[in-house]
Formats: structure tokens, C-alpha cells, sequence
């Protein structure tokens, strides 16, 4: 898979900084080289590349004024790469994918290439599904029924590895391993792992659907609980029971869902 890709900076430098950086990835190909956002803005409509390389500050328009030029088309997946750490909050409302800063070091824009390829995989699987269930309509819609789809059948590429966090002014990137337990409280998310606990403004169920059911189970109605964390479960009554997690805490599961407490049980 190449990773079709324009390089938008006004600093001739940093750009020839990022090509010697990007020539180690094969997989990475530049389409063109924009000087300012309004060429940037022409480019991706012209090019349709996969990934844009952002500066934030540029004459005219800013690098949050290209991504929001792309709202009337599919956009492409944003780096931002600047000079200043000010905008990284607004760089992850804005759906980057990454933030680097100047000088791009090697093993930061590894890792942000490693989520590009990720996310491009993640977007043919869902296209070649798609391809799918419309020949199987047209051509054998008796098999239709027989179709399973991504969601039935979820493979851990497909999950959030990393998940950032906006919490008291700064971004947190929590490792989702680490992550023992989440509680709801309406469209608010409380995460925990062993050493914080973190705040993220999202509803149960997408937070769900970013997270591999193998490990991350919802044990009651507002709670989800990593199952890999769970050392103990202590039967209560009426059925309900607690389980006892890595750090000691200890959370009930309901009836409703005492289906995930078979699990442990042999």
C-alpha cells in the first residue's frame, strides 16, 4: 500500500527535513510540495492524497483553515508539524492523527506513520466490505444472510491502541492496555488505570465501539471493565456478583451481563 502524500510548509528547510526523514519510509510517496494553505487546499482536491504534513503557522491560511476547507470533501488523514507546542489541544479536536514538532525526530514520525498505515488498513477494510455486500445483493442476495461484516467478526487491528485524552487543559495519550476499568457518568467517561484517572467527553457507547470486546467487557449498565485486570470474583446476592481487580478495586456486575463472569470460570 502507498501512502500518497503532500508536504505542506513555508519554510523550505523544514520541508527538505521532512523528505530526507520521509525517504526511509518506502511505502510514502510525495504528490507535491505547497508553500501555503490555499495551494494545500487546491492539492488535496486535485490529488486526493491519503496524507497531508501541516504546518500551523503560514501566511493566509492557517493549517486548521486547510482542514476546515476540507469539510465539502473526503479529507485526508492530518499530520501537523510545527514549531510550537501551543495548538497540540486543538491539533487532537481537529482529528490529527499526530503532532510533531520541529525538528521532526525519526522514531516520533515512525510511530506516527505506524497510525497512518493502521487507519488507511482499517479504511480498505471497510470499503472492501462494502464492495462486497453490494455484489452479494446484486448477484446472490439469498447470501446476504450469510455475510458477516467487520463488526461481527472484529479483529484487533481494528481497535484504538492509543486513545487521547483531553483532561484539565492537557492531552493525556493512555496506553488502552493499561486501562482497568471505565465508569459513565451521562456523556462523560471516567477512565482508570493504576496510577490516574482521567476524564474524556464521549458517550459509553462509541467508547465501546473504539475498544476490542476480547479485552474490555461492560459489566453493568455504566461500567466497562478491562478483563485482563480481573484477579478474583466474589459471588454476592441475587445473583450479582464483584470482581476484583489488579489495583483492589472491586466492581459489581449486574445480572444483565453475569454472561461475562463465565469467562473465569472453568
Amino acid at each position: 500500500m502507498t501512502i500518497r502524500t503532500i508536504l505542506v510548509d513555508d519554510e523550505s528547510l523544514a520541508t527538505q527535513g521532512l523528505m530526507l526523514r520521509l525517504e526511509r519510509h518506502e511505502d510514502v510517496e510525495i504528490v507535491e510540495i505547497c508553500t501555503n494553505g490555499r495551494e494545500a487546499i487546491r492539492a488535496v482536491k486535485t490529488h486526493k492524497p491519503d496524507l497531508v504534513f501541516l504546518d500551523i503557522q503560514m501566511p493566509g491560511f492557517d493549517g486548521f483553515s486547510v482542514v476546515q476547507g476540507m469539510m465539502e470533501i473526503e479529507p485526508p488523514l492530518f499530520i501537523f508539524v510545527t514549531a510550537y507546542m501551543d495548538h497540540a489541544i486543538r491539533a487532537f479536536e481537529a482529528q490529527a492523527v499526530d503532532y510533531l514538532l520541529k525538528p521532526v525526530d525519526e522514531d516520533r514520525l515512525a510511530d506516527a506513520l505506524d497510525r497512518v498505515r493502521l487507519r488507511l488498513s482499517e479504511k480498505k477494510q471497510v470499503q472492501e466490505a462494502e464492495r462486497l455486500r453490494e455484489v452479494l445483493a446484486e448477484v446472490a442476495p439469498q447470501a446476504m444472510s450469510d455475510f458477516v461484516s467487520d463488526d461481527d467478526q472484529p479483529a484487533s487491528n481494528r481497535f484504538e491502541k492509543l486513545i487521547n485524552i483531553k483532561d484539565r487543559g492537557q492531552i493525556f495519550r493512555v496506553d488502552v492496555d493499561s486501562i482497568e476499568r471505565i465508569d459513565a457518568a451521562g456523556d462523560y467517561m471516567c477512565i482508570y488505570t493504576a496510577d490516574n484517572s482521567l476524564i474524556l467527553r464521549e458517550t459509553m457507547k462509541d467508547l465501546e465501539k473504539r475498544l476490542d470486546p476480547r479485552n474490555f467487557q461492560r459489566v453493568h449498565r455504566s461500567t466497562i471493565v478491562n478483563l485482563s485486570q480481573v484477579r478474583q470474583v466474589k459471588p454476592h446476592t441475587n445473583g450479582e456478583c464483584f470482581l476484583v481487580l489488579e489495583s483492589g478495586a472491586q466492581v459489581k456486575v449486574s445480572r444483565s451481563y453475569r454472561d461475562v463472569v463465565a469467562r473465569f470460570v472453568h
